[in-house]
């Protein structure tokens, strides 16, 4: 394990979000892909704070934050094909994760009591 982040969100938070600027919030924190995946569930308001959470978490073991100017689609979180969330880095984030020899990231996500919680652990050769 090269690095730990964890980010803690609160759902009420990301819904706000989307009833004051949804088209601009959603194609600034997420691909297309993500939002695609978001869009067709119930739970589409939980489903994205844990990706915005899991994008946080990501952030935070790299050491970097958002004032940086990085993307935030430069952290993507997929499915396999089992449903476990996965974690795509491009741009400046994979970058970043190169230098510090992560080879993967390891995600969980979990939502409960209008919460969601993303843990990401940074697997690889420190350099």
């Amino acid at each position: 394990m090269i690095a730990h982040g964890i980010d803690l969100v609160d759902c009420d938070r990301i819904d706000k979000m989307l009833s004051r600027h949804e088209t601009r919030f959603l194609k600034r924190v997420f691909t297309p892909d993500e939002q695609a995946y978001c869009a067709k569930a119930k739970n589409r308001v939980e489903r994205l704070a844990g990706r915005f959470a899991a994008k946080e978490a990501v952030l935070k073991l790299i050491g970097m934050g958002w004032r940086e100017k990085i993307a935030w689609t430069d952290v993507e979180v997929v499915n396999d094909a089992m449903g476990k969330p996965e974690v795509v880095l491009s741009g400046q984030v994979r970058d970043i994760a190169e230098q510090m020899g992560i080879e993967r990231v390891s995600l969980s996500i979990t939502h409960a009591a209008n919460l969601a919680i993303a843990s990401a652990v940074a697997l690889g050769t420190s350099s």
